[in-house]
């Protein structure tokens, strides 16, 4: 904390960091990841420290931080224990959003933690009219591979933020497994794509624009390969939580 009482926050989670501008908490920020983009331009006036994973600790250290936002996905446990390890230590504040529905509780600890509940308030009470406009909504079932990387082949399982969100729109994510809170197994490596579509009935393939950058390209390339439809898909409207689902939920509805 500044000697005002004032907190300075690192976040090294990138929708977090637009969160938090989106809360009109952009000003307490004092460290971000490269990957910290939104809002621009106001976000490139706040220092970076690194990646998600690869975080330059010393530089982190120097800017003293009186809190740390962490997402167990995003960020290693070496970067939690060397944060710990700060002397004074800062508040660590480590989310873990499986589905939609826990934006409310996400927004809700930031809005107490940091004096913005009024903002936060609203932001959930938006939130939910758009959730359940979107959950009201008749969609197709299809069950679809989403991709998040290639060389090897990266799916999700079914219990992470990716797949419960576009569970929402009637796509299903093979494949089917829950896994573990925190590992590998949260992203399936799919061994032979070609054998997978056949043998479980895909509809249709997803690319995701990350955390690999697929493009038009790609979708092409794959297309020729495959005999179901193959589509890119925006990465930031499927996996980025906090202020950006209220956008994304209408935009993948559309």
């Amino acid at each position: 904390m500044t000697d005002d009482g004032t907190a300075r926050i690192a976040s090294l989670v990138p929708s977090l960091t637009e969160t938090l501008f989106a809360l009109g908490l952009g000003s307490l920020l004092v460290a971000r990841t490269g990957f910290c983009i939104h809002p621009a331009p106001a976000v490139r006036a706040v220092p970076k420290v690194g990646g998600t994973k690869t975080v330059n600790v010393r530089k982190l250290a120097a800017l003293k931080p009186s809190h740390v936002l962490l997402n167990r996905d995003e960020n290693t446990l070496a970067t939690l224990a060397a944060v710990q390890a700060f002397e004074p230590a800062p508040r660590v504040l480590a989310n873990h959003p499986m589905s939609p529905l826990d934006n409310l509780a996400v927004l809700r600890e930031l809005g107490e933690v940091f004096n913005a509940q009024a903002a936060a308030q609203l932001w959930c009470q938006q939130f939910q009219a758009v959730f359940d406009t979107v959950s009201r909504a008749q969609w197709q079932p299809k069950r679809v591979l989403y991709h998040i990387w290639q060389d090897p082949w990266m799916s999700v399982a079914r219990n992470t933020y990716i797949s419960q969100t576009l569970a929402l729109f009637g796509l299903h994510t093979y494949p089917n497994v829950q896994g573990d809170t925190v590992g590998a197994t949260r992203y399936p490596v799919i061994a032979d794509l070609q054998r997978c579509i056949v043998q479980h009935h895909i509809e249709a393939v997803l690319l995701s624009t990350e955390p690999y950058r697929f493009t038009a390209a790609h979708c092409a390339a794959l297309s020729a390969q495959l005999a179901v439809p193959v589509h890119l898909i925006n990465g930031e409207h499927t996996s980025w939580y906090g202020s950006r689902a209220i956008a994304a939920l209408p935009a993948l509805a559309a």
